[in-house]
């Protein structure tokens, strides 16, 4: 059977928060009419923005993949946008409800309500920054990454802007290559995205584009302990540090070292989700004790 047609038409928003932040997450298509959106000061954390009478396009010349769409109701716009789409050969699911959860006097009650329990991460759009969800952003910062510059492509890539692209340079150049690259430089002083006070450039983020997520809070203090050399924050920032360090000596190359970092902070995160939750695993096995 074509899996391009095997995937159920819809996802519910209770179904889609668990797919995002990872790695593997389908592609969020914002389909909204430009009016819509342009109003609109949020996306869809993660979300590109393609205006309607651009799908036909955007699906003839990208590689078809797993893409979860969305307009404001869930209702014709993002339907025909999917129809366009699975001509195409695109594996397609309409969030269900749109990005406001149904529309009174249309859908159902009930489905409303289901729809609406369930609320999903956005972020604040940033034009100022580069992320409005219409191109990839770009950003530089120092060479050598080990904690922050490395945690929050980490937080860029799983929730704002997974097309954007990272450069690492000699500090004295951070700022010379930002405005001739129009990119964003971030954790160095004088920065738009930089420390203020005892927080990080990852804190800084965070609050820059709204992410509220209660595990991302609780990775932000991990992140904050390993980074600013403050361990008693969290029992795990040690552990951040040293595998952050271990990894700087093993890979020469920075942009090496990003890649094989964002796995680490995969599952770190993953772990802060089960922590939030209640859920976090214990290890507490001991030599003799039945398997």
């Amino acid at each position: 059977m074509d899996t391009a047609f095997s995937i159920p038409i819809s996802i519910s928003p209770q179904e889609l928060v668990t797919h995002l932040g990872r790695p593997d997450v389908p592609l969020l298509l914002d389909v909204r009419r430009r009016e819509k959106f342009d109003a609109a000061p949020t996306l869809l954390a993660g979300a590109q923005y393609c205006a309607p009478e651009a799908v036909a396009h955007f699906a003839r010349t990208q590689a078809p993949r797993e893409v979860v769409v969305y307009c404001v109701y869930g209702h014709n716009v993002s339907a025909d946008a999917a129809a366009t789409l699975r001509a195409a050969g695109w594996p397609v699911r309409v969030l269900a409800g749109g990005i406001t959860g149904g529309e009174e006097g249309v859908d159902t009650h009930a489905d409303i309500a289901l729809w609406r329990s369930q609320t999903l991460p956005m972020v604040t759009k940033r034009a100022d920054w580069g992320v409005t969800g219409e191109q990839p952003s770009r950003w530089i910062t120092r060479e050598r990454p080990k904690i922050d510059r490395i945690a929050c492509p980490w937080v860029i890539r799983r929730f704002v802007d997974p097309r954007a692209s990272f450069l690492y340079v000699p500090t004295p150049q951070v700022f010379s290559e930002a405005e001739r690259l129009g990119a964003v430089a971030y954790d160095i002083p004088d920065a738009p995205v930089s420390h203020v006070g005892e927080e990080c450039s990852f804190d800084a983020l965070l609050q820059g584009f709204g992410l509220r997520d209660p595990a991302l809070q609780h990775l932000a203090t991990i992140v904050r302990g390993a980074d600013t050399d403050r361990l008693d924050l969290a029992p795990q920032a040690a552990g951040l540090l040293a595998v952050s360090l271990g990894m700087s000596r093993t890979y020469a190359d920075d942009h090496a070292m990003l890649e094989a970092m964002l796995p680490v902070y995969d599952a770190l995160y993953a772990w802060c989700v089960d922590a939030v939750a209640g859920q976090d695993e214990r290890h507490n096995w001991q030599p003799g004790m039945s398997r």
